[in-house]
């Protein structure tokens, strides 16, 4: 097991704490709709190249493209030293920043707005134990990102919105083992802690009579521990991750935010099925979540997933509701293609404590699709690694809906 998990984990690259020295063509669709209520629109598509060798042997490329949104990296393979790579990043594309109110179960789209932005960053990537089986990785990222913001058509009058700004993220973290950018991978083994801080260059109020404030630094810690096997023989897949978060002076804009059950829309998804797309924002948090697949056949080309997800919350001011636990279980049935070159998820989610109008509990349903193109050797279109920051899809699907 311990040699499998490695070779696994040894070409992830999910939260970007190393460059991914595998090579990857990938197209991934995800859409959540709810049964009750009208929540934000929950979707993204994106196509996602890493190249290694990427005109010179120690540079490798990374591409995350998705509708008006871009984010790349360009790595450089032992920089600063035979263990030390450095990684210049750019970013950006409309509606990446919008923001969506969700209050105690309720969408109110008369508080929600559009923001549009981009930026750069520099990162510097450092393997601790060279050599050893699971690899422990040290990230350092410094991040400048601008943001516009403009008023939806459903925006009040009344509604005064955050000024347009510039913010600078310090992160920096370790990581013992990894993920691979895979909607289900066979295979994952994770330990990691890490810190964030972000700078706000034009703080201040906005909303209805300046009820709500941006804060002008923001500080968050956040770990995760993650395991995800199957078992050779059954090929019975089963994941279980536990993520734990706090902050300090965290604003509706550095909170948590739970909800939703779309494994790439995040760099670390905090998923709470049945639930609105990111419904519960939180300063503090503790997410435990599990999911097995069962086959129904010996190929394991069919098979019936379930999950289940809870997780205790304290809120970010002004976004409090009763209760602090959240709880939500979903099912699901799966289909990969003989080769694996494609996979899809049909699903269904119950919020157990999910507000609504007619009390708790929430109902939704959810598809999740993904191409390999390595392995199908087909390039759909040419030149995607934070898919949640393009909303362009959304937009789009909130158009429509």
């Amino acid at each position: 097991m311990m040699l499998a998990l490695a070779a696994s984990i040894w070409g992830a690259s999910d939260a970007r704490a190393q460059i991914d020295p595998s090579k990857r063509e990938l197209i991934q669709l995800g859409y959540n709709l709810p049964l009750q209520g009208s929540g934000p629109i929950n979707a993204y598509a994106f196509y996602y190249l890493n190249v290694p060798h990427f005109v010179r042997t120690n540079l490798t490329l990374r591409l995350a493209v998705a509708p008006v949104y871009l984010d790349s990296e360009v790595g450089i393979s032992q920089l600063l030293g035979e263990h030390t790579d450095l990684g210049v990043g750019m970013a950006g594309g409309g509606f990446a920043d919008s923001y969506s109110e969700v209050r105690e179960g309720k969408y109110v789209r008369a508080e929600s707005f559009t923001g549009h932005g981009g930026g750069g960053s520099v990162s510097l990537y450092h393997l601790f134990n060279p050599g050893e089986m699971i690899p422990l990785n040290g990230v350092l990222r410094l991040e400048s990102h601008s943001i516009v913001y403009q008023r939806d058509s459903k925006t009040a009058s009344n509604f005064v919105l955050p000024l347009d700004r510039t913010g600078f993220n310090l992160r920096t973290g370790l990581r013992w083992g990894g993920r691979e950018p895979l909607l289900l991978p066979d295979l994952a083994m994770e330990l990691s802690v890490w810190y964030e801080a972000q700078y706000r260059t034009r703080p201040g109020v906005y909303g209805i009579n300046g009820d709500r404030r941006v804060q002008q630094i923001s500080h968050l810690g956040w770990a995760r521990a993650l395991l995800t096997y199957t078992l050779p023989e059954w090929k019975h897949n089963f994941n279980i991750s536990l993520t734990l978060g706090t902050s300090s002076d965290a604003d509706r804009f550095s909170a948590y935010r739970l909800g939703g059950v779309l494994p790439m829309a995040a760099e670390f998804p905090l998923t709470l099925p049945g639930y609105y797309f990111q419904e519960i924002s939180a300063r503090e948090f503790a997410l435990l979540g599990v999911n097995y697949s069962l086959p129904l056949d010996r190929s394991d080309r069919w098979a019936l997933n379930a999950l289940a997800t809870t997780a205790g919350v304290r809120y970010v001011p002004g976004l409090e509701q009763p209760g602090h636990w959240h709880s939500g279980v979903g099912g699901g049935i799966r289909y990969r293609s003989p080769s694996n070159a494609w996979q899809l998820v049909l699903g269904y989610a119950y919020g157990i404590d999910a507000r609504r109008e007619n009390g708790r509990g929430a109902h939704s349903v959810g598809v999740l699709l993904q191409f390999d193109l390595e392995r199908a050797h087909v390039a759909l279109f040419e030149p995607g690694d934070n898919p949640i920051r393009s909303r362009g899809l959304q937009q789009i699907f909130g158009n429509i809906f």
